[in-house]
């Protein structure tokens, strides 16, 4: 008999925890679509039909199983840079952290980075400072290589842009204005005040370092930034750095096709060259640091860049606007459905944790 009640009241705990997940992946929805326009809704609506002739729908599939496949690598990602500090995290739930990261940085931007830690904490009982440096890692990196490709992209285009006239009046050429903010920058005394002042605080901070490290708070807060720092400098004691290498290229890589396979989804686009495609791809990125999602922001630059090779901008809107519903789409949906599972997932028991033979599932 209480080895039934036990059972039920299993049950019942795994269908609250289903209809909890769900609800949040229903709120993560809500809040992410929640503030387009009716103008949002049609313009989404007219450029979708745009790519709905035809196979073109294929281009698109193909485009949704890319951005799934590059945050599955991400999640394999993640579990290699854990495995150094000892953990060796389950696929299936490094791959669900990595979505709920995604779906809830629709709604809250950079909310996604903690409940990502919180979840490998839960889990797999993972220390939360400890995810949070890899994580920190991940996004560095990341950071350096979307400023390599907008950068390699600016080189790519250096003799369309340097000719460009942002100025009619006076003729000036984009070329001379950036020349000009270059140069003001290097003579403005208040970049040198503030390097001087924070080179400043690291000296004080280091001379006095033993007073802190009697105060409780402090000593909480050093170990706080101790298992951030170990989960930062992870990467050097990966047993395959190789392997790191192939997984961050396999990323971008993925990301690149996700823009390039949208593309082949307009008619109008079909002669584009792979400069314009990466330039597109590029420069796309930017927006989504801007606002969250991407939403709007990416819309616009995708526009904007089309308009500069010499395209109208409502055909340009409208590949941004399908590129951009595509993947928010597979957030959206891969998110929620890892937030189902991640219900009916099991955490780790203490004696799981580490030392133990990598996970297969």
């Amino acid at each position: 008999m209480e080895k039934e009640r036990m059972t039920v009241s299993g049950v019942i705990k795994k269908i609250i925890k289903f209809i909890l997940f769900f609800g949040i992946g229903i709120l993560f929805i809500y809040l992410s679509i929640k503030d387009l326009s009716h103008d949002d809704w049609v313009g989404l609506k007219d450029s979708a039909w745009q790519a709905a002739r035809g196979y073109s729908w294929l281009w698109l599939l193909a485009s949704f199983v890319a951005g799934v496949l590059s945050h599955y690598i991400r999640a394999l990602r993640t579990r290699q840079l854990l495995q150094p500090l000892g953990y060796n995290v389950r696929r299936s739930m490094s791959f669900v952290s990595v979505m709920v990261c995604y779906i809830s940085n629709l709604a809250f931007p950079r909310l996604g980075e903690v409940l990502r830690c919180t979840c490998l904490q839960q889990f797999e009982r993972v220390p939360f400072q400890k995810t949070l440096g890899t994580v920190v890692t991940e996004r560095a990196i990341d950071f350096m290589i979307l400023v390599l490709t907008v950068f390699i992209a600016i080189v790519i285009n250096t003799g369309i842009l340097s000719t460009m006239k942002v100025d009619a009046a006076t003729g000036l050429t984009l070329g001379e204005k950036l020349n000009g903010v270059f140069t003001g920058m290097l003579y403005n005394y208040k970049l040198y005040v503030m390097l001087f002042v924070i080179i400043l605080f690291f000296v004080i901070a280091r001379a006095t370092r033993h007073k802190w490290g009697k105060i409780p708070f402090f000593v909480k807060l050093k170990n706080f930034f101790v298992g951030l720092w170990q989960g930062l400098v992870s990467i050097k004691d990966l047993n395959s750095p190789m392997l790191f290498v192939f997984y961050t290229a396999t990323i971008w890589v993925l990301y690149f096709l996700e823009c390039y396979f949208c593309c082949q989804a307009f008619d109008f686009l079909s002669g584009i060259s792979i400069v314009m495609i990466y330039t597109i791809f590029a420069m796309g990125n930017i927006g989504f640091l801007i606002g969250p999602g991407g939403i709007g922001a990416y819309w616009w630059i995708v526009a904007g860049t089309l308009v500069f090779y010499g395209f109208e901008y409502n055909a340009g809107l409208a590949v941004g606007m399908v590129a951009w519903g595509v993947q928010t789409f597979m957030v959206l949906l891969v998110g929620t459905v890892a937030l189902v599972a991640a219900s009916m997932m099991k955490a780790k028991s203490k004696n799981e944790v580490k030392d133990e033979p990598a996970a297969e599932n």
